[in-house]
């Protein structure tokens, strides 16, 4: 059971890595904060919200491995290699995939409620 709480500590001690110097996952930490306060003033449905919580799992999710990633690149490979970019660029590519998505969920869903 011990191990199990630790699972979760490490956990949190992973995600405060990552909102204290990663600055996009900052940025889609709040905007995940704003996107759940707008699902509550716009009284969605409990499927749209399944749609909005997937859509900023995803998100963080690809953020904390893309930030995972980039430290490990830069610890095996500190000086410039092609392939370590070539790391780097797919982690990004990865969490631009998730963002697009999650950008067209909130526009399918707030859009109608909005206008």
């Amino acid at each position: 059971m011990r191990k199990f709480f630790k699972s979760f500590i490490y956990g949190i001690q992973g995600i405060s890595y990552a909102l204290g110097t990663q600055l996009n996952f900052k940025v889609h930490f709040i905007a995940a904060i704003l996107v759940l306060v707008l699902g509550f003033f716009l009284n969605i449905d409990s499927r749209e919200w399944l749609w909005i919580v997937l859509a900023i799992s995803l998100v963080l999710f690809s953020e904390l491995l893309n930030t995972a990633l980039e430290v490990l690149v830069d610890l095996v490979s500190p000086d410039y290699h092609i392939k370590a970019k070539i790391v780097k660029d797919v982690a990004a590519g990865a969490v631009l995939v998730t963002a697009l998505f999650a950008i067209i969920t909130g526009l399918i869903i707030f859009i109608p409620r909005i206008f």
